[in-house]
């Protein structure tokens, strides 16, 4: 618990005062300048003995109304506090809050056992600390103030946003779009599975994230049906296709690991099994209808960031080529994109968030239905769907023809 005690500007000009009074009451034999004085130095340390006398402890517990807050998306946060001091004086509440979420968390201090909430946003992407209460009092006169912190931190979790994507207009893959439809018929009862303690060698793909909310301990589904995904989700985080920011955030990462989001759960809503990898073969989730597959997926997104280097993409995919194939990149020019290969995969869409002079055309010979990816991530899936890209082509022929 750590403790701040201070002098306030006021009190620090009162403090000065007072020792000049004093000592021009020596210099100039003026009695009334001494009275002055001593009377500023006294209310200076009686101000001083207000706010450090009352001894304060108590306990602080904060709970957040989500286990997982969205970017932009706002949540409550409650605190409540049993704090016992001796005639301590009313003051400020403020908790503190980490740059990555915003909200108004200060207020008046109530002097009894209390309960505060306030609203938090999310903003950027990852694990923060949210705590610890800081309590700030200060003197009737305004000269002195304490500051002093309670309880532990909470950490919150934000996570990419999701969006409403467009839908397939054509059922592609193994499963043509019907992995959900089985997988919801063994997830009706998904909540009756009995899930048990994990064990060494156990897939990480197995975890059953309520369970291990709930117990405290990592716990396992001890039945799953196994089955190949048919829809693959790539997300190249390769250090060579983001701009070097340091600690900054790069605005372009951001809305690749949102899109990588938005795509893969659009794609488990509309029936497919899907895995989500990053370009070196990094399993960063699966969906296959299980109610916390997408939880553990966001929560695996919430902390990526360009590193490393990338794999072939015919290794990523394997021999069983997918239907649904998403491939979101960074700055790519025309020879990454010749390179790039779908490999048989039945509807191969590319982002790529900062494409050069001749990588559409490229990726476009390959087989890959290109968006360049911006701000809207819907506008961008869109631009990758058959008939937006048949209209697309045709646009192109008939300005050649007017050309001709």
């Amino acid at each position: 618990m750590r403790r701040r005690r201070t002098l306030t500007l006021r009190g620090t000009g009162a403090l000065l005062a007072g020792l000049g009074c004093v000592i021009a009451a020596n210099l100039l034999g003026a009695a009334i300048l001494l009275y002055v004085g001593i009377l500023l130095l006294a209310v200076t340390a009686l101000s001083i003995l207000v706010v450090v006398l009352p001894r304060r402890s108590g306990t602080v517990t904060r709970q957040v109304s989500t286990d997982l807050i969205t970017v932009s998306e706002t949540s409550r946060v409650t605190l409540r506090f049993s704090l016992r001091a001796l005639r301590m004086p009313r003051g400020l509440w403020r908790d503190v809050l980490p740059d990555a979420v915003t909200g108004d968390a200060a207020g008046e201090y109530p002097s009894e056992t209390g309960r505060l909430s306030y609203l938090i946003t999310g903003v950027r992407r990852g694990v923060w600390p949210v705590g610890p209460l800081v309590l700030r009092t200060v003197d009737p006169f305004g000269l002195a103030q304490r500051e002093q912190e309670f309880g532990e931190t909470r950490t919150v979790t934000v996570v990419p946003e999701v969006f409403t994507l467009a839908p397939l207009t054509v059922r592609v893959g193994a499963a043509g779009g019907t992995a959900q439809t089985s997988s919801s018929r063994l997830g009706q009862g998904s909540d009756n599975l009995s899930p048990r303690r994990y064990i060494s060698g156990d897939s990480m793909r197995r975890i059953h994230w309520r369970a291990t909310a709930h117990r405290g301990q990592l716990m396992v589904r001890q039945e799953e049906e196994e089955s190949s995904p048919d829809a693959l989700v790539v997300l190249d985080r390769s250090a060579a296709r983001w701009a070097a920011s340091g600690t900054e955030v790069d605005p372009a990462f951001e809305t690749a690991v949102s899109l990588c989001a938005s795509a893969a759960v659009h794609l488990m809503q509309e029936g497919y099994g899907v895995d989500v990898i990053d370009s070196a073969g990094v399993l960063l989730g699966t969906l296959r209808g299980h109610e916390d597959d997408r939880d553990g997926l966001l929560v695996a997104l919430a902390l990526v960031s360009p590193r490393g280097d990338s794999r072939d993409l015919a290794s990523l995919v394997g021999g069983t080529p997918p239907g649904p194939l998403v491939y979101i990149t960074g700055e790519i020019d025309e020879e990454d994109a010749a390179l790039l290969r779908p490999f048989g995969a039945a509807a191969p869409m590319l982002f790529a968030t900062a494409p050069k002079d001749g990588a559409e055309t490229a990726a476009t010979q390959r087989g890959w239905r290109f968006a360049a990816l911006g701000e809207d991530i819907a506008e961008a899936w869109e631009d990758v769907l058959p008939e937006r890209q048949t209209m697309s082509t045709a646009d192109r022929r008939g300005d050649a023809d007017v050309q001709g």
